[in-house]
């Protein structure tokens, strides 16, 4: 067995089937497969069940994603360790992030980052839930996760690095039913349209909790796709809440962008497995945390940077 067969199993594992995973890695379809078939022989078990073009993970497979991963990322990290020594030459950074900070904060992020490590590249893998960024992140799918939740920042497999909060804010279109400038009340929501992302993001949560406080509005588009969202709004079909880093790019598109009282927020924080990271990981944080200034309800952990 060898590091580079268990990179060609998560391959067919994320990508869902080998021919996926085939054109992600450049490979053939047969040479992946054969790798697959090696990998079986050395671990005395079959790791898919092969159902005419899909790949369906047996028991066995199962059992080997979480120390697949571990057993990559370690060897990732000997490696980018090596490289470091004479500074971020290169490497590349996972994060899992929802769509809609992937607009901000991260764009404004990677920025930064970019600026100031620029060989070393970033993949952003979408996350439409926070619990889907956290297990992203604790199954080490991503090194990184950007998390956005009204909740408090989550612990246990996880660590977290606080960054900012955003309010919540109302999208209308230039012509909508309130006047600009003057914050909405929630109640004042009874009677119109909403437009909503899916179950378990934080602007579904928003609207749900206001259906449950009896705001009597209705929900006319629910959506997992949240870049859709602005142009629905533009053309009438009905209003949005969304997290305020929108502003810039809502008030730019022509909408206008409310305050909503009483005011909520979402949390907003980096997270990452309580592991050794890499150095561009590591880098990658130090320069968020700069960007944001510090947090002092946050005391880093010195284990972390000991790989204790």
């Amino acid at each position: 067995m060898d590091v580079r067969q268990l990179e060609y199993f998560l391959a067919v594992v994320d990508h869902g089937g080998f021919n996926r995973a085939a054109a992600a890695l450049y490979l053939s379809q047969p040479s992946l497969s054969q790798a697959i078939r090696s990998l079986e022989r050395d671990l005395g078990s079959d790791l898919f069940h092969r159902i005419g073009r899909r790949a369906v993970l047996t028991d066995a497979g199962t059992a080997l994603i979480g120390p697949a991963r571990e057993a990559v990322r370690s060897l990732q990290l000997a490696r980018a360790s090596v490289e470091s020594v004479h500074g971020l030459r290169g490497g590349q950074v996972d994060i899992a992030a929802p769509p809609s900070q992937a607009v901000e904060p991260l764009a404004g992020l990677i920025d930064r980052f970019a600026r100031a490590h620029p060989a070393v590249s970033v993949r952003v893998q979408a996350a439409f839930t926070p619990r889907d960024v956290t297990e992203m992140v604790r199954t080490g799918v991503c090194e990184l996760g950007l998390l956005a939740s009204p909740d408090p920042v989550p612990q246990g497999d996880v660590r977290a690095y606080p960054l900012s909060e955003q309010r919540f804010v109302l999208l209308t279109p230039p012509d909508g039913p309130f006047r600009p400038g003057a914050p909405v009340r929630h109640e004042q929501l009874s009677g119109h349209r909403l437009i909503v992302g899916q179950k378990g993001t934080g602007m579904r949560r928003y609207v749900d909790d206001l259906v449950a406080e009896g705001v009597a509005l209705t929900v006319v588009v629910e959506t997992e796709h949240r870049v859709s969202i602005l142009p629905l709004v533009l053309r009438g079909v009905g209003l949005a809440v969304v997290a305020d880093a929108w502003r810039g790019l809502a008030e730019r598109a022509g909408a206008l962008v409310l305050d909503l009282e009483p005011s909520t927020s979402l949390r907003i924080a980096l997270v990452s497995r309580r592991a050794p990271l890499t150095p561009a990981a590591e880098a990658f944080i130090s320069t968020a945390g700069e960007s944001h200034g510090p947090d002092p309800s946050h005391r880093p952990d010195p284990s972390h940077r000991a790989g204790l």
